[in-house]
């Protein structure tokens, strides 16, 4: 338990010390990922998902300018594609890092009485996420890492998060 809670605070320093230090999402302007997307040639699909999952993960990266970038260098069909299969998989890391180091911490801060939808079924925090996936002011990063903490099945938050998502990807 206070390794999981160490090893919680230790990637949340990191990204702040990350960010703060090299000022990491000045790296994510329009023109610098179109230009390194171009460069990288046949990896560029691969490696633009990667970016796109990071800055899911990561949540001072925003996300918009990789969007735009990738319907500028891919095409809309393509980019839709690249960027939902990018942000789905940091969605799914999100997901996983809050519910493998953030849900028995919480549980423990709390004196055992973590009430993220314990009662309810799979059906309530999967509308939440399919519904908030469709709203471009509601935070990507949030719901992922709090929907960690419910008792959500993985399946169900990766069709709701898919699924939700595609709408304002193709946007």
């Amino acid at each position: 338990m206070v390794i999981k809670g160490l090893l919680g605070l230790c990637l949340i320093l990191l990204f702040i010390l990350a960010d703060y230090s090299w000022n990491v999402t000045s790296l994510f302007h329009l023109d610098r990922v179109q230009a390194l997307l171009v460069k990288a040639g046949g990896f560029a699909p691969l490696l633009y998902m990667i970016i796109m999952a990071m800055a899911v993960v990561i949540s001072p990266i925003p996300s918009l300018p990789l969007d735009v970038a990738a319907g500028a260098v891919f095409g809309p069909l393509l980019g839709t594609m690249y960027s939902a299969i990018g942000a789905l998989g940091g969605a799914v890391v999100s997901f996983l890092i809050a519910r493998l180091l953030g849900r028995e911490l919480i549980a423990r801060f709390l004196g055992g009485h973590i009430n993220f939808c314990v009662q309810c079924s799979d059906r309530l925090p999967t509308k939440v996420v399919f519904l908030s996936r469709l709203l471009p002011v509601v935070s990507f990063d949030i719901v992922s890492y709090g929907a960690g903490f419910t008792s959500m099945s993985l399946r169900k938050f990766t069709v709701a998060t898919f699924l939700g998502m595609l709408p304002l990807t193709f946007v």
